[in-house]
């Protein structure tokens, strides 16, 4: 059975960028498209079968759903998917709540496949020979459903993670969400509500939702990721318009130590992210332990190379580093007092385990993120690239702006010691905390 994509936006969105698009310029020279019509489906089915997240064989499996018409099926496990057999039928294509139409054409002999693979709550009408034999809305209620997380990266991840439960919440449906291993025991103290699963059946599903970051508006995200904060993508992608309690987490150890300690993070996945101020680290260390402080660095390794800047664990600081299961950094955080990083994973870790965050993050925006009171930047130099749609950061330049100049990455590196200082003191007034110092004095 022959594939047509159809779209839910306006399809000149998506042939604006033909002309610069890599892949659509691949399509013209190896296939030579006769109409533009031809390109559109050559473009979406590459576009598709080159997607990380792409479920093996889903143009070929078997449609979940049976609609009592030999030959006609339906499921929205890859957007939508509608089997039209042959004959003369016509196919109305539209979403529920606000009454667009998105495909209304005679067609037979194909599998229908919606670009899109966000939520939107299509409503499907098929036509035999003008008369109206079938009809259906989305509805999971009691479905079986899916959401599959393939990607890696923790803070995504966790930025995701108090969808799950709403999700399940709002649709009443039998929600199974896959997470890659090593995140699998988090989201499950996280979510204990949702069952989380390390393989999804396709025939077995309803719907499948496949959240991700994505830096331009194509198939799986309404929008730019880049110009929104991280926190509202999974609402987004899952149809849910305003941002959903936080999770809760019990921790399932006891603290590392019965004296209060601080945890902080000096590493990210670029130096882009990096406090690269000389000596910072170490000036904040000094006034932590003068305060009483145990001061932990839990990352994974007490030294990186990352884009030519050699990032070392501060001297002060005691190694609690190491490759260590997820859910052990999460109870140390739990017990912490509070946790200074970078925007990376375990600030997010931090954050989804209420451990108060004093974030150091030039290079976002501040509404990037989650909410922290406790957010540290110069907004008097160049700031905040991460969320310019004018650049693109996930390249080789480590500053779109001022690579190789005086000014590179100063975003992260003119945030001054006493900056984060103010704002662990901040913390500390706000979060009604004693400093073990003073208890002393106090005793």
């Amino acid at each position: 059975m022959r594939l047509h994509f159809f779209t839910a936006n306006d399809i000149e969105d998506y042939r604006k960028h033909y002309p610069h698009h890599p892949l659509a310029k691949e399509i013209v020279e190896k296939f030579h498209p006769r109409t533009t019509e031809d390109l559109d489906q050559e473009f979406f089915l590459k576009v598709a079968r080159d997607s990380p997240d792409v479920p093996e064989k889903i143009f070929e499996t078997k449609i979940f759903g049976e609609t009592g018409i030999d030959g006609l099926r339906l499921d929205f496990n890859f957007g939508l998917r509608l089997d039209v057999p042959e004959g003369n039928f016509r196919v109305k294509i539209s979403d529920f709540d606000t009454g667009d139409i998105f495909f209304d054409k005679n067609i037979s002999g194909v599998r229908l496949i919606s670009v899109e693979k966000y939520f939107i709550r299509w409503h499907v009408e098929v036509f035999l020979d003008d008369e109206k034999i079938f009809s259906h809305t989305l509805d999971m209620e009691g479905q079986p459903v899916a959401i599959i997380c393939r990607f890696d990266a923790l803070g995504d991840t966790l930025a995701f993670v108090p969808y799950f439960s709403e999700f399940q919440k709002i649709h009443r449906c039998k929600l199974s969400v896959f997470v890659i291993e090593y995140l699998r025991e988090l989201v499950a103290r996280l979510c204990p509500d949702v069952t989380i699963v390390d393989r999804i059946n396709l025939n077995e599903n309803y719907a499948m939702y496949y959240p991700a970051m994505m830096i331009s508006p194509l198939p799986n995200a309404l929008v730019d990721t880049r110009i929104m904060s991280l926190t509202r993508i999974g609402g987004v992608i899952l149809g849910i318009n305003y941002l959903p309690p936080k999770n809760i987490f019990e921790p399932t150890a006891p603290p590392v130590t019965n004296e209060p300690y601080v945890c902080i993070a000096v590493q990210a996945g670029s130096a882009k992210k990096s406090w690269l101020r000389p000596g910072g680290w170490d000036i904040v260390v000094d006034y932590l332990k003068s305060l009483g402080y145990r001061v932990f660095c839990i990352d994974k390794n007490a030294e990186e190379d990352n884009d030519g800047f050699k990032i070392s664990m501060p001297e002060g600081a005691e190694d609690f580093t190491g490759n260590l299961p997820l859910i052990e950094r999460a109870n140390m955080l739990a017990h912490a007092e509070f946790f200074i990083g970078l925007s990376s994973g375990l600030a997010w870790l931090a954050d989804a385990v209420n451990c108060p965050v004093v974030m150091i993050a030039g290079f976002t925006q501040d509404w990037n993120e989650f909410y922290t009171p406790y957010r540290v930047a110069n907004r008097k130099v160049c700031n905040g690239c991460c969320n310019d749609i004018r650049t693109v950061f996930f390249d080789k330049c480590i500053c779109p702006y001022h690579e190789k100049t005086p000014r590179e990455l100063e975003c992260q590196k003119k945030i001054s010691p006493r900056m984060v200082i103010d704002a662990i003191e901040h913390l500390i007034v706000n979060e009604k905390l004693t400093p073990p110092a003073l208890r002393r004095r106090l005793t």
